[in-house]
């Protein structure tokens, strides 16, 4: 039963409390769509100038499944289709829309009238280039036939002269069922592989080839049938996976319709990568589904694809009130419909295009101006480790308990020198072995009054343990805080020390020049079995602390001038409290560069 139309708009407000943009942008588009009134213009005007941002780490591709309902007979409203397309349209910059893919089944019947509506709906992409794909279901075609069925009411409208001098079309194959799409994203080439509703044996081939002519390209794999039911494969869709996915690498997303209700599968392939299987299907929902779409947000920085469900004509209407079924479905946020892929893009990727390792820098090319230290582990230490930067800051080892020091191969990717070194401490009974720098080296008395940049690379192993490895240093400077002059904290804390707090996270504490207390900056927890660079800067004024590049919020703004000596010897690796080593870290150390000034990001060693 419908409800008060006042009630509706106080319904619809809160259904969009967090979609008001939205709301702004679609209202007066989505009701004037519903009457009936044209206007396409209105939408174009409004993305004149756009085009996807292919360098953006974060981009969108669409997804529109089944739609036949809408497309039956006499009961041809295409609304709803063009409701989705403008948001497409109107959207397409804040969201970086890079392509639709719809799923199949666009019609109830394939009839000819029923595939020229909604080819005119698609014009509205048409005109302003934006690129799509569709493909044949089997209500689109007859069920019965393979690709080779021949001529259709859909190929006329759909087939590959619709496509032809679109930017993203990259081919068809000769019965033109099937099609491939190459868009740009990330600063790199994707690929979207329509495929009809049954593959023929030259269906299948024609894919494959197309596969190897892109060996390095990622396959989102689109078609009408393959996922039937949560972790099910229907038995063409074992069939595809059998025949053309499992074998082929790039294929790491497929989407499909058909079914309902909406759901997922996960396959391990041939090479032993996962693939994910999406069912997405709403025709058996309000409005025939109302052509809901499916936003899939890439997001290669967090190494996730968050997924949305929305009606962008139910959300359109909401200024005129909403019936009591479209409040149910304005935006769906079910688990089948709203939920995260977590996929480390690189690794995933690796197999068939592999991200080549950055080569190792020389050391000269780190010596920037006012250096004072630079130390790096390229391979196994055997005595004195050199201070590479002339300056005379060598280092010795010192063993507490036995402890030893190992070395390995691997480190940070950015990282200039390719090795690291393991540190095996423990904290109770203490052991391990740390480096100190040598009687007399210059760092040892230097306060760098006007300004100092410490950076470090460090990795932790899974067994880290807080109990026994929290509060060891990085970078430290041995001195007791109260053996400079009075102070109002612990006397005992050393004048200066980069350590790995119990989160693990790194945290800056320091005597400055110019405060009777240790000044402090605080990192947030950063993950065990993990590569980190972390830079502490301070510019004569204040200090700041980075971990990636990016500064920490808990950077204090008390002013920090340079650094309190008591002419002691600096530690890697170790942490004194009362003048004796208290904790010894338990993890990998990588290159470790002090500079006598301030540097900006773009000057850390990472760059």
């Amino acid at each position: 039963m419908c409800t008060s139309h006042e009630h509706d708009q106080g319904e619809a407000a809160q259904a969009g409390a967090g979609r008001r943009s939205f709301l702004r942008a679609t209202a007066l588009l989505g009701a004037a769509a519903t009457a009936g009134v044209a206007l396409p213009t209105v939408a174009e005007a409004a993305v004149s100038g756009y085009r996807p941002d292919t360098r953006s780490r974060r981009f969108t591709l669409a997804v529109m499944p089944d739609t036949q309902y809408l497309l039956d007979g006499p009961s041809i409203d295409k609304a709803p289709v063009e409701a989705a397309l403008r948001y497409l349209l109107e959207h397409g910059k804040d969201e970086n829309i890079v392509f639709l893919s719809h799923l199949g089944d666009l019609t109830q019947n394939g009839a000819a009238p029923e595939c020229a509506a909604i080819g005119e709906a698609f014009e509205l992409l048409d005109r302003r280039g934006v690129g799509y794909s569709v493909l044949a279901g089997n209500h689109d075609v007859k069920s019965s036939t393979t690709d080779q069925r021949g001529a259709t009411p859909y190929l006329d409208v759909f087939g590959p002269d619709r496509f032809k001098g679109r930017k993203t079309f990259g081919g068809a194959s000769p019965d033109g069922y099937n099609t491939f799409h190459l868009f740009e994203a990330a600063g790199r080439e994707w690929m979207v592989l329509a495929l009809d509703w049954r593959l023929s044996d030259q269906g299948y081939a024609w894919a494959k080839s197309v596969l190897a002519a892109h060996p390095r390209t990622p396959v989102v794999l689109t078609t009408h049938e393959l996922v039937v039911e949560d972790d099910t494969l229907s038995d063409y869709g074992q069939q595809l996976w059998d025949r053309l996915v499992k074998d082929h690498d790039q294929i790491f997303l497929t989407l499909n319709g058909h079914y309902w209700p909406a759901g997922r599968a996960t396959r391990r392939n041939a090479a032993g990568n996962d693939v994910h299987l999406h069912l997405t299907n709403y025709q058996n929902r309000y409005f025939g589904g109302a052509a809901m779409i499916r936003l899939y947000r890439f997001d290669l920085d967090r190494d996730v694809i968050d997924v949305e469900t929305v009606s962008p004509w139910i959300l359109g209407r909401a200024s005129k009130g909403l019936n009591e079924l479209e409040r149910q479905e304005i935006e769906l946020s079910g688990d089948a419909d709203r939920f995260s892929v977590e996929i480390d893009f690189a690794s995933r990727f690796a197999g068939f295009d592999p991200v080549p390792a950055r080569a190792a820098r020389p050391a000269s090319a780190m010596l920037i101006r006012d250096t004072a230290a630079y130390w790096r582990f390229d391979s196994p230490v055997s005595g004195t480790v050199r201070d590479l930067s002339g300056r005379g800051n060598d280092l010795t080892v010192v063993s507490v308990g036995g402890g030893s020091l190992g070395w390995s191969a691997d480190h940070h990717p950015d990282q200039p020198g390719h090795g690291s070194l393991e540190f095996q401490g423990y904290k109770s009974p203490l052991k391990g072995a740390y480096l100190r720098t040598v009687d007399g080296a210059p760092l040892n008395s230097a306060t760098f009054k006007d300004g100092y940049t410490i950076e470090a690379f460090y990795w932790l192993p899974e067994d880290w343990d807080a109990s026994h490895n929290a509060w060891s240093g990085l970078v430290s400077r041995t001195g007791r805080n109260g053996s400079v002059g009075t102070v109002t904290d612990d006397p005992d804390e050393p004048l200066a020390t980069l350590s790995l707090s119990d989160g693990p996270g790194p945290q800056w504490a320091v005597h400055p020049l110019n405060q009777q207390q240790l000044a402090t900056n605080w990192g947030d927890e950063t993950a065990r079995e993990k590569w980190w660079h972390v830079a502490v800067v301070n510019d004569g004024r204040h200090t700041i602390l980075y971990v990636q590049g990016c500064p920490v919020a808990r950077n204090p703004h008390a002013p920090a001038v340079g650094i309190a000596s008591a002419g002691l010897p600096w530690l890697l690796g170790g942490y004194e409290y009362a003048d004796r080593i208290d904790q010894i870290l338990h993890g990998r150390l990588g290159d470790v560069r002090i500079v006598g000034r301030a540097l900006p990001v773009t000057s850390f060693m990472t760059h």
